[in-house]
């Protein structure tokens, strides 16, 4: 299959790209700047500009593109880049793909979104049907997931991956963690008894291969795992694999002071399911904290 990525370069995109490419599909990444490979084109979706037969010569379309959520300190300049980053290039791409002929369309977009759709759910379980919450970043995905529509009314089958927590030791939410928590000054978020939709990095890529694939499945789909842990039970398994304590809590205060706007995201509660997920037959790599944390630190 050949493959249109953006985000390519990212911290899920770099190992996306290899994914597929093991798998045997070929892979057409988008940059900003001039490109320095034969699979790289350029774009620039800020100004809506991309050339039209780069999207004609792709079977499939994947769009993870978009700022760092928990990159910097959410300052009114960098919530504005957060939002244009990711709608930007949803539109452009949606755009794109729906003003070619039928027959030169892509047969899939997969578009990146995330659970902060939900906004804080407390401890209410929410699948895909679950309406839109409130807050910035469930503000910011309600506009990114609409900007697809021109591809789905394009009758373009277009996923939306509503991802939760990757686990990785290079990146993410975890890799920040590791530091603090080896030297024994870590411990539970505020009360700790937020809930947490992580998911293993080799579910979320088996996870989109599947996908990319499975023709019967559109619209949203959770990219979490099936066991939602809270921030406390997810800091003392943390703890039990790097043999370290974490009797330290850190304050909601604290939180506030050092992360700003991103503090509220930290502290807010996300009880995801995979519901589209385990409904199609997806077969999970790592069902459950421990061994997905296991993956994280030792893979």
């Amino acid at each position: 299959m050949r493959i249109l990525m953006a985000g390519a370069s990212g911290f899920l995109g770099t190992r996306l790209v290899e994914r597929f490419m093991a798998d045997g599909h070929e892979v057409t990444r988008l940059v900003r700047r001039t490109p320095r490979s034969a699979d790289e084109r350029q774009w620039n979706p800020a100004a809506a500009q991309l050339d039209p037969a780069v999207v004609a010569q792709a079977d499939a379309v994947v769009n993870l593109a978009g700022a760092g959520v928990g990159d910097r300190r959410w300052t009114d300049e960098y919530r504005k880049l957060l939002r244009s980053s990711r709608v930007d290039s949803t539109t452009t791409l949606a755009i794109t793909i729906a003003g070619l002929p039928a027959a030169d369309r892509p047969a899939v977009l997969i578009n990146s979104s995330a659970v902060g759709w939900y906004g804080d759910t407390g401890d209410r379980a929410v699948e895909e049907d679950a309406p839109a919450g409130e807050g910035f970043l469930a503000d910011v995905c309600r506009v990114w997931e609409a900007a697809t529509r021109p591809a789905e009314d394009a009758d373009v089958r277009v996923v939306r991956l509503r991802t939760g927590l990757p686990l990785h030791r290079d990146g993410g939410m975890l890799k920040p963690q590791l530091l603090p928590m080896r030297l024994g000054i870590s411990g539970k978020l505020g009360g700790g008894r937020q809930w947490w939709p992580w998911m293993s990095m080799a579910d979320f890529l088996a996870a989109t291969a599947f996908l990319l694939e499975w023709d019967d499945v559109a619209g949203p789909v959770n990219m979490v795992g099936p066991a939602p842990a809270t921030n406390a039970e997810f800091t003392r398994e943390l703890a039990r694999q790097l043999h370290r304590p974490a009797f330290m809590p850190i304050p909601a205060l604290a939180l506030k002071i050092v992360l700003g706007g991103f503090s509220h995201e930290a502290l807010s509660s996300s009880r995801v399911l995979p519901g589209v997920l385990t409904r199609a037959g997806y077969q999970y790599h790592h069902p459950d904290l421990p061994s997905a944390l296991n993956a994280a630190l030792t893979d």
